[in-house]
């Protein structure tokens, strides 16, 4: 995969001087404006006329942000680089903003923010710059915090650029774990250089039901195929994985088991899995009945 465009560097690569000129570039200005009004309408919020305060993560300079006060929101930013926040202070944004690591969380009261988002960032808490950096733990600290400080039933929309499909599955993996339900929407699918990726979130499953279905409608049957790892069923193998059993033992196991759980369990387990993300088979009347024994 092609390096982004846009995608903001390290902390260390903004130093004062690329900050200004990151800020002032007229093609970065066009693509961030494009890229949150594209988040915005992810967030698909009710026409009405109610304040609404938005979390913008990785916010730099604030031209995200000057885009969200353009369409009436308030908004709250936070991003690593001291740089790119002494910009946007100078620019007199109108969001509040303040330094913070996302890897490290959300330090934010919990469910004060009407929705969440994020363009070009979340793919650097897959980076370990240090030895003490973990993508996992940090993707995880990332999404439980941010799950927390938003209200129930808010959304989340995170433009990010994956490194390959692997990358994309440990993003959105790490987001369903922690409650959200929802998945990625890729816009020009077909397309190298105009391809954006969103990871749009609902924080809880609203009515018992995951979005991830609508989701996974938008996507180009290409784009379904390359990351439909991200939805499949969490138990990794097969659950002798590491006992080394032949085949004849894997199925002398099975003979005969009778699952001790019953039907009502059986349907509370795959509503919860449909309310973290994943696609289960609709239930019927053969959903938890008894097989035949074999022959």
């Amino acid at each position: 995969m092609s390096r982004p465009e846009i995608s903001a560097p390290p902390q260390e690569f903004y130093n004062d001087n690329e900050a200004h000129k990151y800020t002032s570039s007229s093609r970065v200005i066009e693509i961030q404006d494009r890229l949150t009004e594209r988040a915005v309408e992810l967030l698909n919020f009710p026409k009405d006329d109610l304040p609404r305060l938005l979390l913008d993560v990785g916010c730099g300079s604030g031209l995200s942000g000057d885009r969200l006060t353009e369409l009436g929101y308030s908004w709250i930013g936070m991003d690593i680089s001291k740089s790119m926040l002494q910009v946007a202070q100078d620019r007199t944004i109108e969001g509040g903003v303040i330094q913070y690591d996302m890897g490290h969380g959300c330090p934010f009261r919990p469910g004060i923010f009407d929705g969440c988002v994020s363009i070009s960032a979340v793919q650097w808490l897959c980076n370990a710059d240090h030895l003490q950096q973990e993508p996992r733990k940090r993707l995880n600290t990332f999404f439980s915090q941010l799950y927390r400080c938003l209200k129930r039933g808010a959304k989340a929309v995170l433009q990010f650029y994956p490194d390959g499909a692997k990358q994309a599955e440990l993003i959105t993996t790490a987001a369903l774990r922690v409650g959200f339900s929802g998945g990625l929407v890729v816009d020009y699918p077909n397309s190298t250089r105009a391809k954006k990726y969103f990871l749009v979130l609902v924080a809880g499953c609203l009515d018992g039901i995951s979005t991830s279905s609508t989701i996974l409608a938008r996507f180009e049957s290409s784009e379904a195929d390359a990351f439909k790892s991200v939805r499949v069923d969490r138990r990794s193998k097969a659950s002798y994985e590491g006992k080394k059993l032949s085949m004849g033992q894997r199925l002398k196991a099975h003979s005969g088991h009778k699952h001790p759980k019953g039907k009502a369990w059986i349907l509370k387990k795959k509503q919860q899995a449909r309310c973290r993300g994943q696609e289960i088979s609709q239930d019927s009347k053969y959903t938890g009945r008894k097989r035949k024994d074999r022959l």
